[in-house]
């Protein structure tokens, strides 16, 4: 059972659009860190500060090391799905942040997006959350499908300020 000082460390290594960006690199692929760097258009040594943090927490994992290029040895990691059940506090706004930079660049025709007003009361506007995040449990416990191409879902539920 995690105690405060463990869910803290996790709660902070969540709360980094970088590192949240790391895992979904390291999902379903192993990646060193110079290509998450590549990848994330970082330097080396930064990349590496966030991976040793999301190690260090256990939301990612050490394969075997492998040589590289010249021969030099390096160590691909993967993301451990740890990231997906584990509680962050005030969480939206890295969420949303690491959203705007995961879509930036893509063409319009590559988002898919759909929004809904509602007027709820709390029994309906619960039951209708348990159930969206039941269906998106159902699909995070699945394993990856071999031809599968990788994607991502933002789900934000908010307050229409604007209504009242």
């Amino acid at each position: 059972m995690p105690n405060d000082v463990d869910l803290l460390a996790k709660g902070r290594a969540l709360s980094s659009p970088v590192r949240l960006r790391i895992l979904r690199l390291c999902l379903h692929q192993s990646r060193t860190n110079k290509e998450i760097a590549e990848k994330l258009e970082l330097n080396p040594a930064t990349a590496l500060h966030h991976v040793r943090t999301l190690l260090g927490t256990g939301f990612l994992e050490a394969e075997e090391h492998r040589k590289g290029n010249r021969g030099a040895k390096e160590v691909p990691y993967r993301a451990t799905g740890l990231s997906w059940g584990t509680p962050v506090q005030n969480v939206a706004p890295v969420l949303v942040e690491t959203f705007l930079q995961e879509i930036d660049g893509l063409a319009p025709s590559e988002i898919e997006v759909a929004r809904l007003g509602l007027k709820l009361n709390e029994q309906h506007r619960t039951e209708m959350m348990d159930k969206i995040s039941a269906l998106l449990e159902d699909y995070a416990r699945m394993p990856a499908d071999e031809d599968g191409i990788p994607t991502s879902i933002m789900l934000a539920h908010h307050r229409d300020r604007s209504s009242e």
